[in-house]
């Protein structure tokens, strides 16, 4: 039986601001070489988790440990164990990509020419090259993302906590962002990633932690949380009442349907989205039956929340009441 210590685990955790609790009894476990997804959307608690866990805010009550580590009574060891990759890049925008990464050694303690030496190698393994040279206010976001993670591994942290790293990125951004993390993984990194996108959790986590209102609403590995949610599926909408039976006619008995009379809607489950698509889409032209709409749609977020906590995930504060972030907003001002 291994003796290593999980990179993360908590007891309890709890974190009040005056009447708001931000995070309340979270239990929490993330294995060394692991990659946990903490999923929710603004104000859930996630961003002041993970600052407890880096002991930049301590608990109200409960308990964390981080690589062995108690977050009160040993925050400078948790401190050398972990880095934290925030939602927004902390670099110096007057500075190169590489003037970033020779700074952020320097702080942790290493000399001119060491330093130079680990930005060099982390340029190399985060294909910072062709930018290496230019202001960090003229990069795009993700590559302004890719220096960030890298600035994160100037020293090899046990545990590396990167809070919702894709958040204001666009599309094909956010997929360089996936490729670094999957980089990382496949380097035995563990890893404790915030994100309120199901996709994101879904194609980069081990496990997933569905945080509501500052407590767990439901964990579990992807494919475990999406038979729970449901599979993607392919949605037809009618033009109108009549056009919606015809739709019917033409699909039941040849595809498990199910059918929203309200909003005109057909809808098939896609466990393989290219050939649902493509047999329904067919099924219907055969028909010749006209249509307003025909889209595969994926799980959301607003799906997870729906049928694992009963509502949608616009958690509602008390008058005068700051949320996970705002609180976050203050701490790091």
């Amino acid at each position: 039986m291994s003796s290593t210590p999980p990179a993360v685990e908590t007891d309890g955790l709890t974190k009040r601001f005056g009447d708001f609790t931000a995070v309340a009894d979270l239990d929490l476990r993330v294995d060394a070489g692991g990659v946990v997804a903490l999923l929710g959307p603004n104000g859930a608690g996630k961003t002041t988790t993970v600052r407890m866990l880096a002991t930049l805010v301590a608990p109200t009550s409960g308990s964390a440990t981080v690589c062995g580590h108690d977050v009160v009574r040993e925050s400078d060891a948790v401190r050398q164990a972990i880095s934290l990759t925030g939602q927004f890049a902390a670099l110096e925008d007057n500075l190169t990509a590489r003037r970033n990464l020779i700074l952020m050694a320097q702080l942790r303690g290493h000399g001119k020419r060491a330093a130079q030496t680990i930005a060099d190698g982390l340029i190399d393994r985060f294909d910072i090259g062709e930018f290496r040279d230019k202001l960090i206010k003229g990069l795009s976001g993700g590559q302004r993302r890719r220096v960030d993670m890298a600035a994160s591994l100037v020293t090899q942290p046990e545990l590396l906590v990167l809070d919702e790293p894709t958040t204001g990125l666009d599309p094909r951004s956010r997929m360089v962002v996936w490729e670094t993390v999957r980089d990382l993984v496949g380097e035995g990194v563990t890893l404790l990633l915030t994100t309120q996108y199901l996709e994101e959790a879904d194609a980069l986590a081990d496990r997933i932690v569905l945080i509501d209102h500052g407590r767990e609403a439901a964990s579990g590995t992807p494919t475990e949380l999406k038979a729970r949610i449901g599979e993607q599926r392919v949605d037809v909408v009618a033009v109108d009442a009549a056009g919606l039976e015809r739709i019917v006619a033409a699909l039941d008995g040849r595809f498990e349907i199910s059918v929203n009379r309200g909003q005109r809607t057909v809808s098939v489950p896609a466990p393989d989205e290219t050939i649902a698509l493509t047999e329904v889409a067919g099924a219907i032209r055969d028909a010749g039956v006209p249509i307003d709409e025909i889209a595969l749609r994926r799980p959301t977020l607003d799906d997870a929340f729906l049928t694992l906590t009963g509502h949608p995930p616009t958690p509602e504060k008390p008058d005068g009441a700051r949320s996970d972030d705002d609180v976050a907003e203050e701490i790091a001002a």
